[in-house]
């Protein structure tokens, strides 16, 4: 059966099976983009420029794995179908390394770096091989253009939810004050807990999700013709894919789009321990609000693309999260917010921030969903199905808002002269400011170069259901 005589409408329980594999991707996501530089600069003691330096080599060693990956998932060919294979190999290891990762031995400054550096090249390139291939299943499982937009919605809310409900595990009963050490999140006991419980849930997630949609591969494109593998072969393919110019405007778009994020969530928690004061509890709750950013998202994603057009749905969901994101910070800047520990200035940050994060997630369903599109598109005009092509760069940029947007946090704290290991009432309200200060001026720069990118963006829904006319007729 081709590809484009899928059943249209897709069953609750294959969205749920096909979008719980992200819990795993989420809950690493969340780690390296929430916690690692705060872990390793301020509680293990490694420089805060070498954090983003580690994360930023591993990021340019994991290049090269992301498309190989994803070619290799298009080409297999076994009893499970192409792509379950590289789904459930990754289980065991990815858990263990992320367990690792979070309880690094006793080491000098320079053997703590290459410790980080060896566990985020690891980490990066295992899971490649489950989240490409998971991914990739998306524009199998149907090719309707709103439906595909659906089943995103369910895969970025398991994502989002999962790796947010262990953040809200981590606060709340890990990262918590202790008799010798009364800042929370400086309790490395709490990280390591975390970093065990994390493998197990990420391990049983992948299980779950790969097992769960075994059964759907006799929809699968497996009558895709076989090639002579080779190195040159691969890369002469993926060449030939990724040139199509809409997937070259996506592509330059979601990079842009995830440093900002990546540098943004770099510094979350940071400026609410240390800029804004919030004690464990509140942030506590500000993590647990993630969770109906999500809800939001699910909901807002599918309408918008529905009503306005994917691309159009972007732009404009785009211009709307990119206006509010940054306003509390503006605003405490210019002192118009209420001082810290006053009453009103937790529920008013917290709620800009849940609503403005529920705009981001549904613009990046629906960047997701404009990526399964193109699979026809190019299917076209080389005559192969390349999901995981398409997908595996859909990974490598997700991936590089922990490398380079932690790069820039590290170089941001450097600038500032930001100390490691003080408590928030040891930090000078000068080096505060000119965080906020820098901080807000990058992500407009980053999220406008998105927005600019994204404009030259050209497939629409008639042009993709002409598409699925012409693939029908060969």
């Amino acid at each position: 059966m081709h590809p484009t005589s899928r059943p249209v409408s897709l069953g609750i329980h294959v969205k749920i099976f096909h979008g719980i594999g992200s819990v795993a991707y989420g809950i690493k996501d969340n780690g390296f983009a929430y916690f690692l530089l705060m872990f390793y600069s301020t509680v293990v003691g490694l420089d805060a420029e070498l954090v983003g330096t580690a994360l930023l080599i591993a990021m340019i060693l994991d290049a090269l794995s992301d498309p190989i990956v994803g070619y290799l998932s298009d080409n297999t060919r076994s009893r499970w179908g192409r792509r379950h294979p590289f789904m459930y190999a990754s289980a065991v290891p990815v858990a263990a390394c992320y367990a690792l990762l979070w309880n690094p031995p006793q080491l000098s400054n320079e053997g703590l770096f290459f410790y980080l550096l060896i566990m985020a090249v690891l980490i990066r390139t295992l899971i490649t091989f489950f989240e490409t291939p998971s991914s990739s299943l998306l524009p199998e499982l149907t090719s309707d253009y709103d439906e595909r937009t659906s089943l995103q919605s369910f895969r970025h809310f398991f994502g989002w939810t999962g790796g947010s409900l262990l953040a809200v595990i981590a606060f709340g009963f890990l990262l918590v004050p202790t008799e010798s050490q009364p800042v929370g999140t400086l309790n490395r006991e709490g990280y390591s807990t975390y970093g065990w419980l994390s493998a197990w849930i990420m391990f049983f997630a992948i299980m779950i999700s790969s097992l769960g949609t075994q059964r759907h591969i006799r929809y699968f494109g497996e009558e895709t013709s076989r090639q002579k593998a080779s190195i040159t072969r691969a890369f002469t393919d993926i060449k030939e894919t990724l040139v199509n110019p809409n997937f070259f405007a996506l592509f330059l778009s979601t990079i842009a789009g995830s440093v900002a994020s990546g540098l943004t969530a770099a510094l979350t928690f940071l400026m609410l321990t240390y800029f804004w004061d919030f004690s464990s509890m509140q942030i506590f709750y500000w993590t647990g609000l993630v969770v109906i950013s999500a809800l939001l998202g699910f909901v807002i994603a599918p309408k918008a693309a529905r009503k306005l057009g994917k691309k159009k749905a972007v732009m404009v969901l785009g211009v709307l999260a990119f206006s509010i994101q940054p306003l509390p910070v503006l605003l405490r800047l210019l002192n118009v917010l209420p001082e810290n520990g006053a009453p009103l200035l937790f529920p008013l940050v917290a709620t800009i921030n849940t609503v403005d994060l529920g705009l981001i997630i549904a613009m990046q369903i629906i960047s997701a969903s404009m990526i399964a599109d193109l699979v026809e598109q190019s299917e076209l005009s080389t005559g192969r199905r390349s999901e995981g092509i398409f997908f595996s760069t859909l990974t490598f940029v997700r991936k590089t808002n922990q490398g380079i947007g932690v790069f820039i946090a590290g170089i941001v704290l450097a600038a500032v002269q930001f100390p490691e290991g003080t408590s928030p009432a040891e930090v000078d309200t000068a080096i505060m400011w000119n965080l906020g200060a820098v901080l807000v001026p990058m992500q407009w720069l980053l999220w406008g170069l998105m927005l600019w990118a994204l404009a030259y963006y050209r497939l629409n829904k008639s042009e993709h259901e002409s598409n699925l006319l012409r693939l029908g007729r060969r």
